[in-house]
């Protein structure tokens, strides 16, 4: 009886059955293709047809990379050595490279100068870029604008000290008056700076020696790859915060300061950036005091940033607007000024809409400062264009130089790109 019984009770297993692993054409690769590329006849169709003009492609462009030559003197020479075959004449970029980074007339024996400032620089803008590091390297943040400019520049180092105090300056006298008034204290901050930097305008060449730590480079040696770097970094970081106060400024309840910033919105946006360049060359130097010397680059910086500033502000426009009117209200509602509203509420919910228009813009500036090139600036593209492909020696290399050319622009704003979609992420702009 017992034995019938104990043979009727269900047999309860006491470990899992291991999983089997998934089919192969429902998982993987196989899945993925299937997914992707193979959904349907028309997807088929298309993903053979776009193997094989990459195919082609690649083809004809591999053997022409990998069979290039690197340690030729002349094109002619690369002719000589490959004898009727298509190959790639890299050697203009081994024997041109100094020409390429830092411009024809950057004397070589100075070229670990903007080497230093370019590693800084990456120190200086990675608590920027990422909030999550400590912020004690915000120092080297704040830095890094006027010991880049010595090192680069040279001269006296009295120069960018005193360009430091006068921020300085301006930050004190702000942060004292801006609990009164928003305008008070942005338009006082910049009075105490002006009049600090006048000061120092008579104070620097009295005390500078003769003979500074480094020697002094002038901004018509300045070119290559380097050129453009500058002008893109210092243009991007001046036309932000000029940007979102003229996008503050075009929301203002003040018909003047609406009525100005509107003007300047529009003028901008309906200008070419090259005429602004021609510009900047030609006539900017007449709005400046007849005995003052106002350096090329500086004029260029200030029509960039101008121009820059202006789109940047529309954007910005555009995540304001998209806000609910009842942030506004909120804020209102807790007793915030104008400026603490801005700051604590309103621009950290807009700006975060307005990343995706904002490096749109600094990508599309970024490769726009190839345009100094018609002004006579010998930037990377004016390198190309000019002293390099004028010698006799490579005359006639093109695809190469562009080639790299594109390849460096390609790397930066790959770089910014990548970096405006992960924070995007980090912040979830989709999601308010």
């Amino acid at each position: 009886m017992s034995d019938t019984h104990a043979q009727s009770v269900a047999y309860v297993r006491d470990t899992a059955i291991p999983q089997s692993p998934a089919p192969a054409n429902a998982s993987g690769p196989v899945k993925w293709m299937r997914d992707n590329l193979f959904a349907t006849w028309a997807n088929a169709l298309l993903t053979v047809a776009a193997i094989y003009v990459v195919y082609l492609i690649l083809s004809n462009t591999l053997p022409w990379i990998f069979g290039g030559l690197w340690n030729t003197a002349s094109l002619a020479e690369c002719r000589e050595v490959l004898q009727g075959k298509s190959a790639a004449c890299f050697s203009v970029l081994t024997d041109r490279w100094d020409q390429l980074i830092f411009g024809y007339s950057y004397p070589a024996e100075y070229y670990w100068r903007p080497t230093v400032a370019f590693l800084i620089m990456f120190v200086a803008i990675a608590p920027v870029l990422f909030f999550d590091l400590p912020r004690k390297l915000l120092i080297v943040t704040a830095l890094f604008p006027f010991i880049a400019y010595w090192l680069i520049w040279g001269g006296t180092i009295w120069t960018p000290i005193f360009a430091l105090l006068g921020v300085v300056v301006g930050y004190m006298v702000y942060a004292r008056l801006v609990t009164g008034s928003f305008a008070k204290g942005f338009f006082g901050g910049i009075a105490a700076a002006l009049v600090v930097w006048f000061i120092a305008g008579y104070i620097v060449p009295a005390i500078a020696p003769q003979e500074p730590l480094l020697a002094s480079v002038p901004s018509r040696d300045l070119g290559g790859f380097m050129l453009n770097l500058m002008l893109g970094l210092t243009c991007v970081s001046l036309s932000l915060p000029i940007g979102i106060a003229l996008a503050l400024g075009r929301q203002s309840s003040m018909p003047l300061i609406k009525w100005i910033c509107v003007i300047f919105i529009e003028f901008i946006r309906g200008v070419p950036l090259i005429t602004l360049l021609f510009v900047a060359s030609v006539m900017l130097a007449y709005f400046f005091p007849p005995e003052s010397t106002v350096d090329l680059f500086l004029r260029v910086v200030i029509m960039i940033t101008m121009f820059s500033s202006a789109y940047i502000a529309e954007v910005v426009r555009g995540g304001l607007a998209a806000l609910p009117k009842g942030q506004y209200e909120a804020a209102d509602s807790l007793g915030l000024d104008y400026a603490q509203a801005m700051r604590l509420i309103i621009l950290p919910q807009a700006l975060k809409i307005s990343i995706p228009g904002i490096v749109n813009i600094a990508v599309g500036l970024f490769k726009d400062t190839t345009l100094v090139s018609v002004i006579s600036m010998f930037d990377l593209v004016g390198m190309i264009r000019g002293p390099i492909l004028a010698s006799t020696e490579w005359n006639g290399v093109y695809w190469e130089l562009l080639g790299f050319a594109a390849a460096l622009f390609f790397v930066v704003c790959y770089g910014i790109s990548q970096y405006s979609q992960w924070l995007e992420r980090r912040l979830a702009t989709d999601h308010r």
